[in-house]
């Protein structure tokens, strides 16, 4: 086999091993087959390239531009995957392995761009809530805005996903408009190489927003300063010595921490042998004990079982965990492959070895299992292993030690606030799940085990058909748990872009937070002298354009035929006596939905043009009442636009109604799509 030299890119160069270099093993035969690191990397270039000429390329570029662009890379990349689930073979992995690893970075690319593209707006500046009035007179404003920093991303990866790991910090990074600087774990760092290899020679990002550092990162911690962010996934141990470098926290450094900790499941009291929840919880603990040989960072780790149940549910998976094939990953007949290598073996056999003192193995030798296909002596494959904690409530190892791999412990619980005890008693995780049918034990569990768990997770013969399982962080949920999971976030759909981004108060008059964030806010100019702004295109549309319709008397005929008309007869609308004794209303009132309708007569231009269609409204209030003989106006503004595709853009108009005292009786904001 020939050796693979995995190489850095470094200031827009690709730069061998040298001085430093690891050997990398093949998980499989224990042969070695690539080198990696460079101990001569120039740290401060490659931040410089990124500050230089990354970070000002992206900042350029609108956050639907950046959208854009990870959905091109990623359908580049899915182009591409064959190569990477070949390469990833040696990693130990099976080929459903690297559908979790490299489909599932891709698809967090997709997500991430469709987000971009629906929930942030076409402009370099992002608004975080709605503006404040800050003035009496409405002259003085104040809102939240959000930019990128203006530095550069580490991303420290673990390696057991040296794709996805990669990928989903890179997505909501590239998407705030910050470049990064990507370090994956030497032991699998040539599968993430051939993936920015290819992201590289797709052109499609702009240069200096992607680096790779194959093998270490030397000083660079030590020169960042608070434009940059640090975002590291492996062990507890290796993120406190991180997170507390000087330099990091004497500039204070961004830092999110993703680390190992003991995720558990517990099967609720209502699922008892022959019940579906029962059934499903076995198949979801035996997949999360083999997924990836349980390199995962959300495996399950602990298993809560009431204790009637404990002898049902260690027979049931022991049955399962025997037809768990394993071997060769590249054989079609494996379902569980190596560990990533002996190292990895040897540590998880030592901590399988201390949660023995407490527990009794009842599943799994590692002394004596077949591996097909492969020598298990030259490889690094272990069994599954099953252990049995009877008395878990004095136990503490089952608590605090994880074996990196297809280890488990299952532990009685005696009734339902034993089980949160237990949960909680691994001081955080990244997930928790509970099988149950008992809504009541759900609420108890959120109420008694949330604050611990970055993610809960329920299932049940309801979702069971459709849920993605225990161990899957989505992009569109938060990733990341307190405590020994590390205090970190990560995805959580915008959340996840939002940790790029300098959240900044900003305040002034009506007509500066309007050139700011692209966004016409009440009280900044109008521009009157058009012609009506729903002949108008997309593209000749400004903010702050605005219509002044006439007014209309609503008569009691009005009332009274809309209340016919639509079969809303309640009684406000109906009888005079019953609405005055309502503490809202002065007598007989029109209803809500006929001064929408009323307005819409008011400043709807009924000729074709380039209003396409109207897709809705957003915050509507009533805010006073109107009686019959009252008159209503309405004012309505171009307060945002948002380019949808290659046709048309949606336009979100403010809309006022005032009536004959010109007081404001509803507001609320229209949607329409405008060709361009």
């Amino acid at each position: 086999m020939n050796m693979r030299n995995v190489e850095s890119f470094a200031a827009g160069q690709w730069v061998s091993p040298g001085a430093g270099a690891r050997n990398i093993a093949s998980a499989i035969t224990g042969d070695v087959i690539a080198q990696a690191g460079n101990d001569g990397l120039d740290v401060q270039a490659m931040l410089g390239y990124a500050h230089d000429v990354g970070g000002p390329a992206l900042r350029k570029m609108t956050f639907h531009d950046r959208a854009r662009m990870l959905k091109a890379v990623a359908l580049y990349l899915r182009e591409q995957r064959q190569t990477l689930y070949d390469l990833s073979y040696d990693t130990g992995a099976t080929l459903s392995d690297h559908k979790i690893d490299v489909d599932g970075g891709i698809g967090t690319m997709l997500v991430f761009a469709s987000k971009g593209r629906r929930e942030m707006p076409d402009a370099q500046v992002y608004l975080d809530g709605p503006p404040e009035q800050l003035g009496r007179e409405g002259q003085f404003w104040g809102r939240h805005v959000c930019t990128p920093l203006q530095g550069v991303a580490v991303h420290i990866n673990a390696f057991n996903f040296p794709v996805w790991g990669m990928l989903e910090k890179l997505a909501p990074t590239l998407l705030a408009g910050v470049p990064a600087i990507v370090k994956p774990a030497t032991a699998t760092c040539y599968v993430t190489e051939a993936c920015v290899r290819m992201m590289l020679a797709s052109g499609l990002l702009p240069e200096g927003a992607l680096q790779l550092v194959s093998g270490g990162l030397g000083d660079m911690l030590d020169h960042l300063d608070c434009q940059d962010a640090v975002a590291f996934t492996g062990s507890a141990q290796t993120a406190l010595k991180l997170r507390t470098n000087p330099v990091l926290m004497e500039r204070s450094v961004r830092f999110a921490s993703e680390q190992d900790s003991l995720n558990a499941s517990v099967l609720g009291p209502d699922a008892v042998p022959g019940t579906p929840e029962f059934d499903l919880f076995v198949k979801e603990v035996q997949r999360e004990m083999t997924a990836k040989a349980g390199q995962k960072c959300t495996a399950i780790r602990r298993i809560m079982v009431h204790e009637a149940q404990i002898d049902a549910v260690i027979s049931a998976l022991s049955e399962h965990l025997a037809k768990t094939a394993i071997g060769d990953p590249r054989l079609e007949t494996t379902r569980m492959g190596a560990l990533v290598s002996a190292g990895q073996k040897r540590d998880v056999l030592e901590k399988a070895a201390l949660i023995g003192a407490e527990a009794e193995r009842v599943f799994g030798d590692p002394d004596n299992f077949e591996v097909v296909g492969a020598d298990k002596e030259k490889g690094a494959f272990v069994p599954p292993m099953l252990f049995h904690c009877a008395a878990p409530d004095e136990a503490e190892r089952v608590h605090d030690t994880e074996a990196f791999g297809p280890v488990s412990t299952i532990m009685p619980y005696r009734d339902l606030n034993n089980a949160i005890d237990l949960l909680n008693k691994g001081k955080g995780s990244l997930v928790a799940s509970v099988i149950t049918n008992d809504g009541d034990v759900a609420r108890e569990m959120v109420l008694g085990a949330a604050a611990f768990h970055g993610r809960l997770y329920f299932n049940n013969r309801t979702s069971m058909a459709e849920a993605t399982g225990h161990g899957s962080p989505l992009p569109h949920m938060v990733h990341g748990g307190p405590g020994r999971a590390g205090g970190g976030e990560e995805l959580g759909g915008i959340r996840g872009v939002m940790h790029y981004m300098q959240r900044t108060a900003v305040q002034g008059s009506p007509d500066i937070l309007t050139a700011i964030g692209k966004q016409w806010v009440p009280g900044a100019t109008e521009i009157t002298d058009r012609a009506h702004p729903f002949t108008r295109t997309f593209n000749d549309l400004d903010l702050g354009e605005t219509f002044y319709s006439g007014s209309r008397v609503v008569t009691l005929d009005d009332i009274e035929t809309f209340a016919h008309f639509t079969g809303d007869t309640f009684y406000a609308h109906m009888d005079d006596a019953a609405a005055k004794a309502n503490p809202f209303f002065p007598g007989r009132v029109a209803h809500g939905y006929l001064l929408l309708s009323f307005a819409a007569g008011l400043f709807v231009q009924p000729d074709p043009g380039p209003v396409l269609a109207n897709t809705g409204l957003d915050n509507l209030r009533f805010m006073a009442p109107v009686e019959a003989g009252d008159s209503i106006k309405v004012r309505l503004s171009v307060k945002h636009k948002t380019p949808r595709n290659e046709e048309y853009g949606e336009v979100r108009w403010h809309v006022t109604l005032t009536n004959q005292n010109d007081e404001a009786v509803a507001e609320y904001e229209l949607l329409t799509m405008n060709a361009y």
